[in-house]
């Protein structure tokens, strides 16, 4: 009976230990899976038309004439969702407001995975922008050309594009395509040249480009180009 009831002892301690080593198991297959989770490649679905590099959609959105610094402007912008075909690009974009119909100070990104929408961002820091200023009602029409010409490969610049934006703003709208290579005259021209077809802006549309470094050091400055067009856009542009 003695022996009984050690055995019951030694089976309790056991079943004790058991239940501990069981318990630390399960949180280290927990921990492991949500650190796999974290780390879960976005890949394109069975018969799926797959992108050459996976994109990341942003969002961010501010109060208009309060000081923005790098930190506050990361922990304002909010990640979306990735994607890596065609069909994970519709889901997305089919159910997102245009950028016509965002109100306040916003913007969209879209820039390929691992590369944050920011001047700092190792793929941006060396790189720079061009510029265009839209009057009011063209914003959504010149995004959607915009990110489906750069999805689709249409820049021909190999890996040097990193990403696009469309500011709303209450008087203008502005667009942006973001490369790595602000020194790479070549690179930037075929980005200039590629834009104004895909877009079909008229041959008198005043473009700027602007470097990252240039944007840290004067921040809300567009450059000496402050007007760019307001009417120079072809009637049938207007066109829904």
């Amino acid at each position: 009976m003695s022996l009984k009831d050690d055995d019951s002892g030694d089976h309790d301690q056991n079943e004790e230990n058991s239940t501990q080593k069981d318990g630390e198991k399960e949180k280290t297959e927990r921990d492991k899976n949500q650190s796999s989770g974290k780390r879960k490649a976005v890949v394109p679905g069975p018969a799926e038309h797959p992108l050459q590099y996976n994109y990341t959609f942003w969002y961010s959105r501010r109060t208009p004439g309060r000081p923005t610094s790098s930190q506050s402007y990361e922990q304002n912008i909010k990640q979306i969702g990735t994607f890596a075909s065609v069909e994970q690009f519709w889901k997305f974009y089919s159910h997102m407001v245009r950028p016509g119909d965002l109100t306040g100070h916003s913007d969209f990104h879209l820039f390929k995975e691992g590369i944050k929408p920011m001047w700092e961002d190792d793929a941006n820091k060396n790189g720079g922008k061009w510029i265009i200023r839209l009057r009011k009602g063209l914003a959504s029409r010149c995004w959607e050309n915009l990110i489906l010409a750069m999805l689709g490969e249409q820049f021909m610049v190999g890996e040097e594009i990193c990403g696009a934006v469309v500011s709303v703003r209450f008087q203008e709208d502005i667009i942006s395509i973001w490369n790595k290579t602000a020194s790479d005259q070549a690179t930037t021209a075929r980005i200039r040249d590629t834009l104004r077809r895909v877009l079909n802006l008229p041959p008198n549309t005043i473009m700027e480009y602007k470097t990252h470094t240039d944007s840290i050091k004067m921040p809300g400055r567009l450059g000496p180009q402050r007007l760019l067009f307001q009417n120079l856009w072809k009637p049938r542009l207007n066109v829904p």
